[in-house]
């Protein structure tokens, strides 16, 4: 096996990730067009979409890491939008973008359009998640945006299976495709349900932080390839577990949760950095099939498909906001009268990505009595088109759409005051609970090491009410940037002299980690401290 591409696949597209956060693109967006450029440079080894390698190996842990970083409370509060848009639009998306492309595009069988529609349908977890990040969208269309991208893939996998079923002759009936959505759902979230709690049992009870962390490391594709054994939903069973693991991870070990987090960022960022940029070096692979379809035809089919996607998604999102509110009259006293500027934000953040070229890379090159399957190379072209023209159209427009609209973002100083309250509330058990220890004669502490807890406490207290001061008029930096500075080159003074020790023999190198490592954990403490 050459490993060579995929090295330069890893490095190139991390790389041009990292160059993505000095430019006022996102960098979902730059991969795709570097990938899109780099696929006709000579040398460069091709690249195709294997949907056995993408769906088991690439999606659970990007989905996992997306659930984890989501608050269940949050999703709940927003469960009927995130409802409508992650089964209500993907069902109405496979229908409309089916029934549409089945009356643009001659000789194309309307169980081959529908495998097209379903294939579109779902908005993609990454892209959502990584432009949401960048743009500072209000906090609730984040919340449904990512809800909505966590779980629609269950429901566009769900439904493609239904169509192709349909398309290649295996006599599917609306009884079975309901029947075979409803073993999906039910059993992705059992499956969910059942793994979670053990996996979290086995996480909090687990001594050591390195076997924690590769429990981490393997929970989204248990939870996947267990889900997938019984041809439930391994997508929804990588959400259940990750969001109760998520809502629970202050119950592991400190250590566990520092490593944690460090572990899976660079997993995450690595995987989508990669899987944007494969989506790019697609082109060469597409168009290669095309045949009687390349020119103007093609292309009219994919800019017809493309405006189908993105009206589709405005046709169902305007009545899904609008609608329970004129039926139910406690929703109307519950929640806030919606404006028509949230919902045209949703309706434009609907970017296609990697699940749906994996989806549709899956779909076989023949039919069950051996003749070729239906136009597969046009849906293939399709696909990509839609996939390149969202991330790209919508991606890049995005963010001057929410500057125009003004809509309100988060509210950086009342965020300030309630951390600094719970901060307080916080340290106030936290100092009680001290009292008590130290009346304890077993817990007896010199003076000055009693005193230094209470600082500790009076410090951290201190450091959210002090965010919100001034600057200092000399360097400009708050009084927690400057703490930060002081705490980061007296800890680098220390540093330099533990160095110069090793090297004159005074310690050993084993020695050098263990204070070097002492210091890093305290650099971290007051960073984040301050942060």
């Amino acid at each position: 096996m050459d490993v060579m591409p995929l090295l330069l696949l890893v490095a190139g597209s991390a790389a041009i990730a990292a160059a993505a956060r000095r430019t006022p693109v996102p960098a979902p967006l730059l991969l795709v067009a570097a990938g899109l450029v780099i696929s006709y440079v000579p040398g460069v080894p091709e690249y195709t979409l294997d949907p056995h390698v993408v769906l088991p190996l690439l999606l659970p842990p990007l989905l996992y890491t997306s659930a984890s970083d989501s608050s269940y409370l949050d999703l709940r509060a927003q469960l009927r939008p995130v409802a409508l848009l992650s089964v209500g639009y993907v069902l109405f998306a496979t229908f409309v973008v089916g029934w549409a492309a089945y009356l643009i595009v001659p000789e194309l069988p309307l169980t081959a359009a529908l495998v097209l529609g379903a294939v579109v349908a779902p908005p993609d977890a990454v892209a959502a998640t990584a432009v949401a990040r960048r743009v500072g969208l209000p906090s609730r269309i984040t919340t449904i945006l990512q809800g909505e991208s966590l779980v629609n893939d269950a429901t566009a996998i769900t439904a493609y299976r239904v169509a192709l079923a349909a398309a290649v002759g295996e006599g599917a009936t609306w009884a079975g495709g309901i029947g075979e959505f409803l073993l999906a759902a039910v059993g992705g979230v059992g499956i969910g349900l059942l793994l979670m709690v053990p996996l979290h049992w086995l996480r909090t009870h687990l001594k050591e932080a390195l076997l924690q962390n590769t429990l981490s490391l393997l929970i989204p594709f248990v939870a996947y390839a267990t889900a997938e054994q019984v041809h439930a939903s391994g997508v929804l069973a990588v959400v259940v577990v990750a969001l109760y693991l998520g809502h629970r991870a202050w119950e592991v070990d400190f250590a566990t949760r520092l490593q944690e987090e460090a572990v899976w960022k660079m997993v995450a960022f690595v995987l989508e950095s990669a899987v944007f940029a494969l989506i790019g070096l697609q082109l060469p692979v597409v168009l290669r099939g095309l045949g009687e379809y390349e020119g103007l035809s093609a292309a009219w089919y994919a800019v017809a498909v493309f405006l189908v996607v993105v009206a589709s998604r405005f046709v169902w999102v305007y009545p899904a906001t609008f609608l329970p509110r004129l039926l139910s009259a406690r929703i109307r006293e519950r929640e806030d009268h919606p404006t028509w500027k949230a919902p045209f934000v949703i309706g434009w953040a609907g970017m296609r990505g990697v699940v749906s070229l994996a989806i549709a890379f899956s779909i076989p090159l023949t039919m069950h009595h051996g003749e070729p399957f239906p136009e597969r190379n046009l849906i293939l072209f399709l696909t990509f088109t839609t996939v390149i023209g969202t991330l790209v159209l919508q991606g890049l427009t995005l963010p001057p759409l929410i500057r125009f609209l003004k809509l309100p973002g988060r509210d950086a100083q009342a965020e300030t005051l309630a951390e600094a309250n719970a901060q307080a509330q916080a340290s106030r058990a936290a100092e009680r609970r001290l009292d008590e220890l130290l009346a304890d004669e077993r817990n007896a502490l010199p003076p000055p090491l009693a005193d230094r807890l209470r600082q500790v406490l009076e410090r951290r207290r201190n450091s959210v009410w002090e965010r919100l001061g001034q600057a200092n008029p000399v360097t400009g930096e708050s009084v927690d940037d400057t703490y930060r500075r002081l705490s980061r080159e007296m800890i680098s003074a220390e540093r330099a002299v533990f160095v110069k020790l090793r090297d004159g023999r005074y310690i050993d190198d084993e020695m050098l980690r263990t204070l070097l490592r002492r210091l890093d954990l305290e650099e971290a403490a007051a960073y984040r401290e301050a942060a």
